[in-house]
């Protein structure tokens, strides 16, 4: 490989590396800008961060590097390396921002509504950056994904039951209230964060069992542009084969295909999943028609 083509490689690494630096940035903005001023604190590691230093007086930059420590340790046992050096990069960054930050005089104040609506969409899409770049800004994520794997519950699951106590430690500073408000300021990031990762559109994936599959493909071929595969299926109860359509659509295609469904088969059965990212294939943003 020559030097030209080492260098091309490297690009997208540190590109990745700048967004995931951006995303920190942000996200400590959100955090000492909005949510730390009006005495609401974030979920995790940030969260309990946020408790430690209001209590301790140290500095949260500090705090946040320093806890987050052991997950990434964590994170580079699970996930490999990558991930751990990328987690690093937005946690340094995380708490740089934090420390540079400190002084700002808050955007919004008083009103706890804003506060919380506002707050927690910097801090998702901030964070929603670093994980899309493959980074992480918080450790919680990682004991998550750890614990997952050990136990018979989600990652979504986990991650909310863990949070349960990192709130019930910030109202021992912010109180009740101040506790709640963090509750909701964390649960709009996370659907922010969401949002980020996955993009506006998005994708879905439509499995359809009808007794016209030949017209059901030519048809969304026709008006969607959309190309579709064909398994074969075998029913518990009655063995009869059929011809099993799957089809991979964006959201704003959403209507129309079931439109077309309905207009040819109004008691086909019809399976929709949400689709994180596609690739590869002609699978392109079309017009509707």
């Amino acid at each position: 490989m020559d030097v030209k083509q080492k260098q091309r490689s490297k690009l997208p690494k540190i590109l990745r590396g700048v967004m995931i630096i951006i995303g920190a940035f942000i996200t400590a903005y959100g955090l000492e800008a909005v949510l730390i001023p009006n005495s609401v604190s974030d979920g995790g590691v940030t969260g309990v961060s946020i408790v430690g230093s209001q209590l301790s007086g140290a500095p949260l930059g500090m705090l946040i590097a320093v806890l987050n420590t052991p997950f990434v340790f964590l994170g580079y046992k699970q996930m490999g390396k990558s991930f751990a050096i990328y987690s690093v990069i937005g946690i340094v960054s995380l708490a740089a921002g934090t420390t540079m930050m400190h002084h700002i005089p808050p955007i919004v104040e008083g009103d706890t509504l804003l506060v919380t609506v506002v707050g927690g969409i910097i801090i998702g899409f901030g964070m929603g950056l670093a994980l899309r770049n493959g980074g992480a800004l918080d450790g919680i994520d990682m004991l998550a994904v750890l614990l997952s794997r050990k136990l018979p519950f989600g990652t979504s699951d986990l991650i909310l039951f863990l949070n349960m106590f990192v709130f019930i430690f910030v109202s021992t500073v912010f109180g009740l209230q101040g506790a709640f408000l963090s509750a909701i300021a964390y649960y709009i990031a996370s659907k922010v964060i969401h949002i980020v990762e996955e993009g506006l559109s998005g994708s879905k994936t439509f499995k359809i069992i009808t007794s016209q599959p030949e017209r059901m493909v030519e048809t969304i071929r026709e008006r969607l542009g959309r190309s579709a595969t064909y398994n074969i299926v075998q029913g518990g109860y009655s063995n009869e084969q059929f011809k099993e359509i799957t089809c991979v659509i964006n959201r704003l295609e959403d209507s129309k295909m079931k439109e077309i469904i309905h207009e040819i088969d109004e008691r086909a059965f019809v399976m929709v999943y949400d689709v994180a990212e596609v690739k590869g294939g002609n699978f392109k943003k079309r017009n509707i028609h």
